[in-house]
């Protein structure tokens, strides 16, 4: 259950922290309107609170792990939603960036790691 809860609470910590930054986005660079601006600060605050819920005790491995899965999310939000057409190299520095998150958050061997 602890890996699904991490994986979890990273993806939504992602949707939130990357909608909101396109929010604002929208908002200043595609004048969408303030209301976009206000929905990203909501959002991008409601990243705040996710990201507490994660299990692992230390706030600079989760920002750091995270770090991994906002790389990989970004590219996946450039797709979804902005047509955005990545190289290989952004799919191997993606997956460089997973893998880099996934070795932060479950590094074995460590006697408090996360699951």
């Amino acid at each position: 259950m602890t890996v699904a809860r991490i994986i979890v609470l990273f993806v939504v910590a992602a949707i939130a922290e990357i909608g909101g930054a396109w929010l604002i986005w929208q908002s200043v660079r595609e004048d969408r309107g303030w209301w976009f601006a206000v929905l990203g600060v909501i959002a991008l605050g409601s990243y705040g609170f996710v990201a507490a819920f994660q299990p692992e005790a230390s706030f600079g491995r989760v920002l750091a792990a995270y770090g991994g899965v906002f790389v990989a999310g970004s590219l996946a939000w450039g797709i979804i939603v902005d047509g955005f057409k990545p190289t290989v190299w952004d799919y191997v520095g993606s997956a460089v960036a997973l893998l880099g998150a996934a070795i932060i958050i479950f590094a074995p061997g460590r006697a408090d790691a996360a699951i």
